[in-house]
């Protein structure tokens, strides 16, 4: 059976970094640095990794990295205010960049973030990868041994033999046998869960486990209720959703979600949501 996984960004990212930069960057001569704290006073996050980097063109500057298991709208406004945090705290200037992980629709996704008020402008442009776009030979070729758990959801990398491939890497590497879990969740996006279980050699109760797969329910189970809410309640139901959001045990969820169902009105919704 699969020892438990550290599947932290910082995790991945510190199997190579230098690798990692010049990829998320495209700078061929950046060397990375110091990985650093990247905690903001009130702001405290497990889904990213800031880089203390250099390059011969462009100096000393920080690289953010931010990753989402599914592409979010407030992504934007986020990506200014945690570039904005990090050059406050470090004094440098910084590359931000954000990488979605998994698919949710054909929609474009906007690589900058812009206002204007009264004539005063704001922008703050960012480097967007998106891993369903990214071909799957250069988690090998390169290599990229952070993008290895990645390998089934990556273009080209939906079939067994490259899964395979992809475990017999992590496996002979005693940094990397613990991401087993990780690549076991995401091939169960492309291929049947049986034959994920014979491939891996373990119970799957290992993955339902996993935090990776804990936070695919959550999700979920929050656009459920989202949903419940709007076809219940209208957009007044909605506003409860910025503090449902911040919930993160799923049995709360299904709690709160049977409240949703069983309220008669808002009032009512109000005093089952604060037991």
């Amino acid at each position: 059976m699969s020892k438990p996984a550290d599947i932290s960004t910082k995790r991945l990212i510190s199997l190579a970094p230098n690798n990692w930069v010049k990829w998320v960057t495209q700078i061929p001569d950046i060397v990375a640095g110091e990985i650093l704290n990247s905690e903001f006073q009130w702001i405290s996050r497990e889904s990213d990794v800031l880089i203390r980097a250099e390059s011969q063109e462009y100096g000393k500057f920080l690289v953010l990295n931010e990753l989402q298991l599914r592409y979010n709208p407030e992504m934007p406004r986020r990506m200014r205010a945690y570039a904005g945090l990090a050059e406050e705290k470090y004094k440098l200037p910084t590359y931000p960049v954000l990488i979605n992980i998994l698919k949710t629709s054909d929609v474009e996704i906007p690589t900058k973030y812009e206002s204007n008020i009264a004539g005063l402008q704001v922008r703050q442009d960012y480097r967007v990868i998106n891993l369903w776009e990214v071909d799957v030979s250069i988690a090998f070729e390169q290599p990229l041994p952070s993008l290895l758990p990645f390998v089934p959801i990556l273009k080209g990398g939906q079939n067994e033999s490259t899964i395979r491939e992809a475990l017999r890497l992590l496996q002979r590497d005693e940094q990397l046998n613990q991401l087993e879990t990780v690549l076991a969740f995401f091939a169960t996006f492309v291929i049947d869960s049986a034959l994920v279980q014979q491939i891996m050699r373990w119970d799957m109760t290992v993955l339902r486990s996993s935090p990776w797969y804990q936070e695919i329910m959550r999700e979920d189970r929050l656009s459920s209720i989202e949903l419940t809410l709007e076809v219940k309640f209208g957009n007044e139901g909605l506003n409860f959703m910025s503090k449902i959001s911040q919930i993160s045990d799923i049995e709360e969820l299904k709690a709160i979600q049977r409240s949703i169902l069983v309220a008669q009105n808002l009032d009512e919704l109000k005093q089952l949501l604060e037991k």
